[in-house]
């Protein structure tokens, strides 16, 4: 197809461009795509929180896990599509990508479509007895739930999808994805809460809407002359093999936000029964603002995967080694910034959804000191975990996933609040950051080690770097 050669032909930088040159440009706009849609997804707990009540905050939080769940699943096929997606073109495999988006629409379509279908049937019994809202919270917690699952195919299409935009050579393009339905977002929320008086309904609808905008965006850039790649009818019969390599390859990062959704589950129970609806309203607060600085670093994780990716198919170790050092670097900087700021003017971040509202100040301010003590250490993991993932090596990046948050959390959220109280489910966090960093550490020693006898078994060649 000579129309969409010089499309494709973009992806053969990745394998020869100055790597500083590549990281950032790729990066940036992921990391400004997921500031904005972390703005997205924060605006609806101040404008409640502002609007509706710190029980409106409460209700969001409580529901979040199965909310996380579905995102989860479209992170599953979406990222391990494209993971498969830039391995192939770095080993030039071309005629085969499109085979790999067609199977990842089937599978954005079918599965979180299961979870949304099963979760309507079991609405009540869900977010009562699984997602353990208390009876002051539930009928609040219904209201936003039920819209927001009406959205839930179509989301996860939008956002499994855009991963291809960024590897076809547009992530600029791939930022816009997002950002238009962040801005919708941020404007609809306050005309449908404060203008209709819709309350919690208005957020959740404004959502949704927000959510379909940049599915439209997203489904447009495969309709344009910009890209050589199309969805195609006949490349969406699904394949045993190919799904199970897409789905394998996305484990990774779909078990860590899987791990976020159980992890939530038990945290809303121990926060309501060391601390009540206060406590579950103060830790959606904290989770808001520390998912603010989480973003940057998915957004590093976005920009460095296809980088990664395409330089370890095309066999050029080193490169891979560079990109993997750099981002992690990075995101150190980043987040120990982040650290700071938290730690000096911690009361700034956690007014944005009270006001000044006493108690839950407090407890907000508390939280979030103690939950980010080893906040540095973020960045070291998650590019790691990533990084395996990308690879495609989803074995060793679903241990460092499940690290943290499974293997280390969720113990510790059960020992720790019997010996502490509240204090032991705000500490969990740190203690599990800090081990799970260690175990990292093993991991990424060996594997470092393997790529630098690997850069010398190829005689790595060294083109931008």
């Amino acid at each position: 197809m000579q129309q969409g050669s010089e499309p494709i032909d973009q992806t053969k930088r990745l394998g020869t461009e100055k790597i500083g040159k590549l990281l950032f440009e790729f990066s940036v706009p992921a990391i400004i795509a997921m500031i904005v849609n972390s703005i997205y997804n924060v605006v609806d707990r101040i404008y409640v929180g502002q609007g509706v009540s710190d029980l409106g905050i409460a209700a969001i939080t409580v529901v979040m896990p199965l909310m996380m769940t579905i995102m989860g699943t479209s992170i599953l096929v979406g990222v391990g599509s494209n993971a498969l997606f830039s391995i192939w073109l770095g080993e030039n495999r071309r005629h085969e990508v499109e085979k790999i988006m067609s199977h990842a629409l089937t599978l954005l379509i079918l599965i979180p479509g299961v979870v949304a279908v099963a979760s309507f049937v079991f609405l009540d019994e869900i977010i009562l007895h699984l997602l353990g809202a208390s009876e002051t919270v539930f009928p609040l917690a219904k209201e936003y739930l039920q819209i927001i699952l009406y959205g839930s195919v179509i989301n996860a299409i939008g956002f499994g999808i855009s991963n291809f935009i960024r590897s076809d050579g547009h992530p600029k393009t791939a930022m816009f994805s997002q950002i238009v339905g962040a801005v919708a977002n941020i404007i609809l929320d306050p005309i449908f809460i404060f203008g209709f008086k819709w309350g919690i309904t208005g957020a959740a609808w404004a959502t949704i809407i927000s959510q379909a905008i940049s599915f439209l965006w997203v489904i447009g850039y495969f309709n344009s002359k910009f890209t050589a790649l199309r969805f195609r009818l006949r490349d969406m019969r699904l394949e045993f093999g190919l799904s199970m390599k897409i789905l394998a390859l996305g484990l990774a990062p779909f078990a860590m936000h899987l791990a976020m959704s159980l992890i939530g589950v038990f945290q809303n129970r121990a926060l309501n029964s060391y601390g009540g609806d206060m406590a579950v309203s103060s830790m959606g607060i904290v989770y808001s603002v520390m998912g603010i600085f989480f973003m940057p670093l998915l957004g590093l994780q976005q920009g460095s995967q296809p980088i990664i990716g395409f330089n370890y198919g095309a066999r050029k170790y080193d490169r891979v080694r560079k990109v993997y050092k750099l981002s992690v670097i990075s995101g150190t900087l980043f987040i120990t910034g982040c650290f700071i700021l938290i730690q000096v003017f911690p009361s700034l971040f956690i007014s944005l959804f009270t006001g000044d509202r006493g108690e839950l100040m407090d407890m907000g301010v508390h939280c979030l000191r103690v939950s980010t003590l080893f906040f540095p250490l973020i960045s070291f993991q998650m590019l790691s975990a990533n990084y395996f993932q990308a690879i495609g090596k989803p074995i060793q990046g679903t241990v460092l996933s499940l690290s943290r948050q499974i293997l280390l959390y969720l113990p510790l959220l059960m020992v720790l609040p019997t010996m502490f109280g509240l204090n032991g489910v705000f500490a969990a966090t740190p203690v599990a950051d800090s081990g799970s960093a260690l175990i990292t550490l093993l991991f990424m020693v060996f594997e470092l080690k393997r790529l630098k006898r690997l850069s010398g078994d190829v005689g790595d060649p060294q083109p931008g770097t």
